[in-house]
């Protein structure tokens, strides 16, 4: 059996991966999966995603066919898009009832499976300390938090244990997505500075227009 230490991290970690992508995002991945079995949804979804590609192929076309030179064309290709148009509206409102009740089952499932057995284990394993600490390592007050509610003075409660772990959670993923949103970035031109000239040639140049200025003069 994994230690409770193991599963405590992984299961804040997952509630933070939901947090992260959005409840909406899981559950539309969530619904493409389940209509890619044998259900009774799954074919009227097929039959969605068929109307959608023809009705976007007629849209196509229909933008193609000038309205005055080519009416009679202009007027078949609407009286589909129309039909399509209805028939995508007529499958949507039988899918949609559907999706809202498998997304209320999805999401009670999915709070029963990590907020309901979070709270299970905090209640189950309160007095059951995760570690114990060094003795004489932190004053009594900071010990007494640690093992806040139930545990034992001078352990690490699993209330504190998890909230140890969403916090290493939360920065380790802030320090990720800096680090990408840095590496993605686009990075601004260099300026490259000109070559200073040594001494001598700056001399020589100083020299050189002296000269010129002063043939110049006896012109």
């Amino acid at each position: 059996m994994p230690s409770l230490l193991i599963i405590v991290f992984i299961l804040q970690l997952t509630i933070h991966s939901v947090n992260t992508f959005g409840v909406a995002t899981i559950n539309s991945l969530l619904w493409t999966l389940f209509n890619m079995l044998p259900v009774p949804t799954s074919k009227a979804a097929a039959e969605q995603n068929d109307l959608k590609s023809q009705f976007l192929e007629l849209r196509k076309e229909m933008n193609a066919t000038s309205s005055q030179d080519e009416f009679a064309k202009w007027a078949k290709l609407r009286r589909q898009h129309d039909k399509l148009l209805e028939q995508i509206e007529k499958t949507k409102s039988t899918l949609d009832s559907t999706k809202s009740t498998f997304d209320s089952v999805v999401n009670g499932l999915r709070w029963l499976g990590l907020n309901g057995v979070r709270m299970l284990l905090q209640f189950w394993f309160q007095k059951q300390p995760m570690f114990w600490l060094p003795k004489g390592w932190a004053p009594y007050y900071a010990e007494w938090l640690l093992s806040f509610p139930r545990a034992p003075v001078g352990s690490v409660s699993i209330q504190s244990w998890s909230i140890a772990c969403m916090a290493i959670i939360l920065l380790v993923s802030d320090a990720l997505v800096s680090a990408v949103g840095l590496a993605l970035a686009p990075k601004a031109p260099s300026k490259t500075a000109e070559p200073r000239k040594a001494p001598s040639e700056e001399k020589a140049a100083r020299a050189e227009e002296s000269r010129s200025q002063s043939e110049k003069k006896e012109l």
